[in-house]
């Protein structure tokens, strides 16, 4: 079968999680013909921990959701922190920029309202479209994207002068520009499972474990955690996150890591058992600290997971990928109302430098942290000797959710920001 050239959009999108979708949203919203596609059809599951911190929260009321627990959001108020000695409760800071609570929701409809959210404001989604490649001018710049389409895959290519990838961690787009993986940044593994859990699915705080330890090397302490959140429907999401820098990493089961986790949960919640579980363990990987760049090159801008935009000091991720997507549209907006050809490159190329001086001191810092924690002395001395001072852990808590007032704010968030601003950028 020939392909055929789909009509053009100003911006194609490729991809409708978070990013893609507040993409789509905001360009849609400055007036331009934005086609986002999507391989999957919604309603779809994703690896995710489906919890949201305040900074998430922030991203969602930008876009205008409606964040209500009758809407089908479960609220939060903080993080409880565990370790075998001493459970602490943190409440979300009081901030100007941020709400003071978190939320919870599972990823099978939280795209789908953030995709049609960007249909609304009037992009053009369209879902079982697999895009397969870039396509290039003459000068090798890309024009577009080929893509199968429907069940029958029929090869369709579409046109567009710009296109945006939030393909996720796959990166397929990225790597057929030649940008490969950073070895030198810091990537996770995360792993998810279902239960059905009485004593926790309406829990008002986020729950994070410290200690990670596998029943064939209980001395070794993971650098990571393992976290509990109730979705407020009778179920938690129970999962863990573990960083590439210990020398384990790539010896350690992470699917086994888990249910060694959730043996040493209290038995009268469930988690011990098979039975309460609701579908098989899933994990995904986590690319962090922009372990993938430049963030535009020759008419492609990367946002969120194909970027390498999670958090290194938490593993957070979606309101990174709406925060780069809003950039992106912002930038994309005043390049393609350049009157010239030169003039549009040339304020698209900004974009890597805003994206840097968002985000990049925060996660050359999160590097330096990931580093540190993956010796497990290290990460010891912080569970063992941190949990001990409340004041120090409302400290980490800002620090690893990145959750400070630029302006003003208390002594916390004046040293939170200094340190960003004099970290040299990645």
């Amino acid at each position: 079968m020939n392909t055929h050239v789909a009509p053009a959009a100003d911006v194609i999108v490729v991809g409708a999680g978070p990013g893609g979708s507040a993409a789509a949203y905001y360009l849609a919203q400055r007036g331009l013909d934005v086609l986002l596609l999507e391989k999957t059809q919604f309603p779809r599951e994703k690896v995710c921990g489906d919890g949201l911190t305040p900074r998430s929260v922030a991203a969602l009321l930008k876009m205008g959701i409606d964040t209500s627990e009758g809407n089908g959001w479960t609220r939060n108020k903080g993080l409880r922190v565990v370790t075998r000695d001493i459970t602490l409760e943190l409440d979300w800071p009081t901030l100007d920029a941020y709400p003071a609570y978190g939320l919870s929701r599972t990823r099978l409809d939280f795209d789908d309202l953030l995709a049609q959210r960007a249909v609304e404001a009037g992009a053009r989604l369209q879902t079982a479209t697999q895009v397969t490649a870039p396509t290039f001018d003459l000068a090798g710049r890309v024009n577009g994207v080929q893509a199968l389409l429907g069940p029958d895959k029929e090869p369709v290519t579409y046109r567009a002068p710009l296109v945006i990838a939030a393909d996720g961690v796959s990166g397929r787009m990225a790597l057929a520009l030649g940008l490969n993986r950073r070895d030198d940044r810091p990537m996770g593994v995360a792993v998810r499972r279902y239960y059905y859990c009485d004593a926790k699915h309406d829990d008002d705080y986020l729950e994070s474990w410290l200690e990670l330890r596998s029943a064939s090397d209980p001395d070794t302490l993971q650098p990571g955690y393992g976290w509990i959140f109730g979705l407020g429907d009778g179920r938690i999401n129970a999962g863990l996150g573990v960083l590439n820098s210990s020398a384990s990493y790539q010896q350690v089961n992470y699917r086994q890591l888990l249910l060694d986790w959730l043996a040493a949960t209290p038995e009268e919640w469930g988690l011990r058992d098979e039975s309460n579980a609701d579908g098989p363990i899933r994990g995904a990987a986590l690319p962090m600290g922009f372990n993938r760049v430049p963030h535009y090159s020759r008419g492609m801008m990367l946002i969120g997971d194909s970027g390498g935009m999670v958090n290194p000091f938490n593993g957070e991720g979606i309101a990174y990928a709406m925060e780069s997507g809003d950039i992106a549209a912002e930038v994309a907006a005043k390049a393609l109302a350049a009157n010239s050809s030169p003039r549009r490159e040339a304020a698209l190329r900004t974009y890597p430098d805003q994206i840097s001086d968002h985000l990049g001191g925060y996660y050359r810092m999160g590097g330096i942290f990931v580093k540190l924690i993956g010796h497990p002395e290290v990460m010891r001395l912080c569970t063992e000797q941190g949990m001990k001072s409340r004041t120090l852990m409302r400290f980490v808590l800002k620090l690893l959710a990145n959750l400070t007032d630029a302006r003003g704010g208390d002594a916390m968030d004046r040293i939170i920001n200094g340190l960003q601003r004099v970290t040299p950028k990645v």
